[in-house]
């Protein structure tokens, strides 16, 4: 799905080719937009090739924090994901357990029952 949108940014018009829907690459021309007139109007003596340069590094900077957050993320699932089959591995372990001493104290109260029937027909 190649769609060609049609964008203003501070006057200028562009046509863009993207796979992106036509409101979310509106959505991200006002947004570059918006950022542009703030720089812009800070009353400084800047060009708008400057202010295009600094939208462009806060933006780059927004997607390195972002790409960094994400592979944090990641490790955090990934820890989570072992630590999870480490428990599920314990509690598998303690489920084994406690069928086998339910077992072993069935085993002997058996023993038990028996070792008192034979001493009540003595």
């Amino acid at each position: 799905m190649n769609n060609r949108v049609k964008l203003e940014i501070r006057g200028i018009t562009f046509f863009v080719n993207t796979d992106e829907s036509t409101e979310y690459t509106e959505e991200l021309a006002r947004e570059i937009d918006e950022r542009l007139a703030e720089i812009l109007k800070g009353g400084s003596f800047i060009s708008m090739t400057q202010a295009a340069v600094l939208v462009a590094l806060e933006k780059s900077d927004e997607l390195y924090k972002s790409k960094q957050e994400l592979e944090s993320l990641k490790v955090q699932v990934k820890d989570y994901l072992e630590d999870s089959a480490k428990a599920k591995s314990e509690r598998d372990y303690y489920k084994r357990e406690l069928e086998r001493i339910k077992t072993e104290a069935k085993f002997k109260n058996d023993q038990i029952n028996l070792f008192a029937k034979a001493n009540e027909n003595e």
